[in-house]
């Protein structure tokens, strides 16, 4: 079959169709200064002549490069070659119209300790105590609960009698479990020592609150409780703004799966004594010797939105009459600040302090799954 007839009409055809889309170009970029503006121009115009205009480029479209016949025009021309980058920018914006945003992906976790091996208690030379109230004055006390009211914000133990607001769903996952101050770590016994990041800080999740939060995931999951464990370190290789990035991934947990209602932010104290001397704090239990724990709730008192944070306070009550009833040293009084510490997010937030530097991992390991047992029977039982 000959084609040859037709050849010189198509060519025309095709030429003037051409020209007429470069006079249109021409038309519809008059006033743009700029090869941004002219291609802004013609994105409020259409998509047709913004392509012929790329076509004019030697841009095919899609790839997000320039075509060897494009280039080497552009490199002959100074005023073009200013515009190169231009052109790869606003293409690869285009590449990326229409596009729906990615969802936030759980980060990948590492392969975590084993929980709940053995543990052995062995002395790490750090002098002990045991911190308990002597009296009530300068304490609200709810039930077996003591409170240190710190904040600018005023509460009576009336308050916090009665369910508090977070609860239980019946999709997963139900529970957050992060470290703000991941690299928070434990004084360990001769001959188990780590590579340290800081004073008292590592990055090695073997030996800091990560391995503390292992044990907790184990235990909750133990009782039909479905946790999501955040094992990054948000304080590491900078702690200024670490509880900026941790909130950042709460929300994008949040978002993601609107099933959780309890954020853990699970940290550990730094204690001393009067003469700057570090110290431990423990509880002798019947399954040996458990690090103290502490809840630090914060409050709006600080001028930041926390509209809900006394039904943070009243799980944190709840959490600790549980755990008293059954171990009635392993809990120093609630601390209440003015900070939020990102427990705005939802009504189920606590940060929870296992222990101090002082401590050794076994100690914070058996205090961690006290806890667990204990926050478990608490949102079970209501």
């Amino acid at each position: 079959m000959k084609h040859g007839g037709n050849g010189p009409f198509r060519r025309r055809l095709g030429a003037g169709v051409l020209a007429a889309g470069v006079l249109w170009v021409v038309f519809a970029t008059a006033g743009s200064d700029t090869l941004t503006g002219a291609l802004s121009a013609l994105e409020a115009r259409g998509a047709l002549p913004t392509a012929l205009l790329r076509l004019q480029l030697g841009d095919s479209g899609g790839q997000g490069w320039l075509t060897t016949a494009a280039a080497l025009a552009i490199a002959q021309s100074p005023l073009l070659e200013s515009t190169r980058e231009e052109v790869l920018s606003l293409q690869s914006q285009d590449d990326t119209d229409g596009q729906e945003e990615t969802t936030p992906q759980q980060p990948i976790r590492e392969t975590p300790t084993q929980p709940e091996t053995a543990l052995s208690f062995e002395d790490n030379g750090v002098a002990a105590r045991t911190l308990q109230p002597t009296t009530t004055e300068g304490y609200i006390v709810s039930g077996l609960a003591y409170i240190n009211n710190y904040s600018d914000k005023s509460f009576a133990a009336a308050d916090l009698e009665g369910p508090f607001a977070a609860a239980l769903g019946t999709e997963d996952p139900q529970v957050l479990i992060v470290h703000t101050h991941g690299s928070e770590s434990y004084t360990m016994p001769p001959g188990q020592e780590y590579v340290a990041s800081g004073e008292s800080r590592t990055t090695d999740t073997n030996y800091n609150v990560v391995r503390v939060g292992d044990e907790i995931e184990s235990i909750l999951t133990q009782h039909g409780i479905s946790v999501i464990h955040d094992r990054s370190m948000y304080d590491y290789p900078q702690y200024n703004g670490a509880y900026d990035r941790s909130l950042e991934a709460i929300e994008s947990y949040l978002q993601q799966y609107p099933s959780i209602s309890f954020v853990l932010d699970i940290h550990r104290d730094a204690i001393s004594d009067s003469e700057g001397n570090p110290y431990k704090v423990i509880s002798q239990v019947p399954e040996g010797t458990a690090a103290q724990m502490t809840f630090v709730m914060g409050t709006d008192g600080g001028g930041l939105s926390h509209p809900d944070w006394l039904e943070n306070l009243k799980l944190a009550t709840a959490v600790q009459n549980t755990l008293l009833a059954d171990y009635p040293t392993l809990m120093r009084p609630i601390t209440v600040r003015n900070s939020r510490y990102n427990q705005h997010c939802t009504t189920g937030s606590m940060l929870v302090e296992v222990g101090a530097a002082g401590n050794s991992l076994d100690e914070a390991l058996l205090a961690a799954r006290l806890f667990a047992h204990g926050f478990a029977e608490t949102l079970l039982s209501q």
